[in-house]
């Protein structure tokens, strides 16, 4: 399909936003397997590229849609070729999107083949505005879905444990180069996400993220070494716990360790 609207379109890939266009269409029935539609629901998808999603979301029930695209070329391509009364183009930037203008429908399902380059700074703005979000199905490099849903070890670390604490994540398809075009040099993944029904609650939450930030700033070092040119009166832990590294304490530990801290 790609190349057929290329075609058509006269309208070229542009590396500064990092344009590789899905064109299997079995990968997108997977995505759309995972969510629920009906005549209530409101969608919104990042990054349409050429539509290739974007038109296989138009043939399911839903009351709106929304498509976010970045590169005005593809966005008016994709508006004026996938003609729906229930979608809106926005030629605008996601990450300079202000997210309250998504309150009236929410909470949304979002459906994405995320731009690769800027795949951790739209999941964080989607922290920022979880209760947005009824569920979502995304793509991204497999190397940065398997670092979101590890637990400990390597490859663990601050945004593993960020991200977990706002969403569930479950790993869906690994996806090959030959599935866009052209092909990226790496596999991609498909995660499924929703926000969690009952999050931990952080006493001086704010705080408590730069102190995660500062336990995993160097991962082979443990967490004395790591906290020590801080003003936490590590006296409070034992030399057992301060002899672990970061990827060896999951979410509850931190927040134990935390709690003494305070």
């Amino acid at each position: 399909m790609y190349k057929r609207n290329a075609s058509l379109s006269g309208i070229g890939l542009k590396k500064k936003f990092g344009q590789h266009f899905l064109n299997d269409q079995s990968v997108v029935d997977t995505m759309l397997r995972q969510v629920g539609f009906d005549e209530n629901t409101s969608v919104f998808e990042i990054g349409c590229g050429e539509g290739f999603l974007t038109k296989s979301i138009l043939q399911q029930k839903f009351a709106r849609f929304w498509v976010f695209e970045i590169d005005p070329e593809w966005a008016e391509f994709v508006a004026s070729n996938y003609t729906d009364e229930r979608m809106t183009m926005f030629s605008t930037d996601i990450l300079q999107t202000d997210f309250a203008v998504f309150n009236d429908f929410k909470p949304w399902v979002l459906l994405s083949n995320l731009p690769y380059q800027i795949t951790f700074p739209i999941l964080f703005k989607l922290t920022e505005n979880y209760s947005q979000l009824k569920e979502a199905v995304v793509m991204v490099q497999e190397e940065v879905a398997e670092k979101i849903v590890r637990s400990s070890g390597r490859g663990f670390g601050f945004t593993s444990l960020y991200l977990q604490h706002f969403f569930e994540w479950k790993m869906l398809i690994r996806i090959e180069p030959k599935s866009f075009y052209p092909p990226p040099k790496i596999n991609s993944r498909l995660l499924y996400f929703k926000p969690k029904k009952n999050m931990d609650q952080i006493p001086n939450e704010s705080e408590f993220w730069h102190f995660i930030k500062r336990c995993f700033s160097c991962p082979r070092r443990n967490l004395k070494n790591n906290l020590k040119p801080f003003h936490y009166d590590l006296a409070r832990l034992s030399e057992e716990t301060l002899n672990l590294r970061a990827q060896q304490i999951n979410m509850t530990g931190f927040l134990a360790i935390w709690s003494t801290l305070q």
